[in-house]
């Protein structure tokens, strides 16, 4: 029940905000998004629609869990609030980011090596977290092999950091299209919502819930065409997001298989500019990251999310699949 209550509200609350608030406010700002000069030429037209929007489901998100989520928090259970907590550090740092880029209308706002540490530092930071709450161990649970790979606590939390800021970029790098991001999370949300569901993880099925819901008000503004976009501020929110939730559930290796969008949207950017580098000026996509590739081959935005998001709800099936035999305490 609480997991419903938590979906429901955070969708009116997101929706609502999002109408009536957030997005009047940003139009009043000006808070126009910067379009890259070396993307897709017809992505020109784009330039000046307001972004940062994910503030709306960031908000969405804070309200439901603190009112679906009361009572195991009287309980004791703060997990919701732990993961929350570290998705907004991502949120902030991409409020920053946009706030830079739209206060000096390029789109260029913290250096890389900023975000990259301000990432890093709230990667250890909550991974020390969940290991001082026993939500931590240094076993691996390897889907639908049902065995667990033990490594020192050092290798354990080396990996951790890597794999948390790995799919915050991850997550940030797919936000390229309308909808995109926000449409190939939502499996993943409900993934969450059904392995919390099946082991009795309350509260952060909770927060799964309450992500759903505010995605899906949020998809109202940001699908084709946008009247809004998520900006930094929403897409490194939803990577720490999801990258908690995997950790949240001591399940890392999960993501391999639910964030399989974001793993090849990085690959191909990967690959792309090594492949121009060694070979001095060839490339083997049209454009990176992929979507831009798809677009470049005629693909519609339209069609490029609905198939992004169809594997994404296949991989997502498969991996509550992987899992379902675990034994949780």
């Amino acid at each position: 029940m609480e997991m419903i209550v938590a979906c429901v509200l955070s969708f009116a609350v997101t929706a609502l905000l999002g109408w009536k608030v957030i997005l009047p406010a940003l139009r009043r700002l000006k808070a126009g998004q910067e379009i890259r000069e070396v993307g897709p030429k017809w992505h020109a037209t784009k330039a000046g629609t307001p972004t940062m929007g994910g503030l709306m489901f960031i908000a969405g998100t804070a309200v439901a869990i603190l009112i679906a989520g009361w009572q195991g928090m009287v309980a004791g259970d703060l997990s919701h609030i732990y993961v929350f907590l570290f998705a907004l550090i991502f949120g902030i740092i991409g409020f920053l980011d946009d706030y830079e880029k739209v206060k000096h209308h390029q789109n260029l706002g913290l250096t890389a090596l900023q975000k990259f540490l301000l990432q890093l530092a709230a990667a250890i930071l909550f991974l020390m977290l969940m290991r001082y709450e026993g939500r931590l161990s240094p076993d691996l649970y390897v889907p639908f092999l049902n065995v667990s790979i033990h490594l020192s606590w050092p290798l354990y939390m080396a990996f951790a950091a890597f794999v948390v800021v790995g799919t915050v970029n991850a997550v940030n790098l797919t936000d390229g299209l309308d909808g995109l991001a926000t449409s190939v999370t939502i499996p993943v949300a409900l993934f969450f919502v059904s392995a919390a569901t099946w082991w009795g993880y309350t509260q952060m099925g909770v927060f799964a819930a309450a992500l759903l819901g505010g995605l899906l008000a949020f998809l109202l503004f940001n699908a084709h065409p946008a009247k809004v976009f998520m900006g930094d501020t929403g897409s490194l929110f939803l990577g720490g997001a999801v990258a908690g939730m995997a950790f949240a559930f001591d399940l890392p290796l999960v993501l391999i298989f639910v964030g399989i969008i974001y793993i090849v949207e990085t690959l191909s950017d990967i690959i792309q500019v090594t492949y121009f580098k060694l070979t001095h000026g060839k490339r083997i996509f049209k454009m990176a990251p992929i979507h831009h590739h798809f677009e470049m081959c005629g693909w519609s935005e339209i069609k490029i999310v609905t198939v992004f998001t169809a594997v994404s709800i296949l991989f997502c099936a498969l991996a509550l699949f992987g899992v379902m035999n675990r034994v949780v305490a």
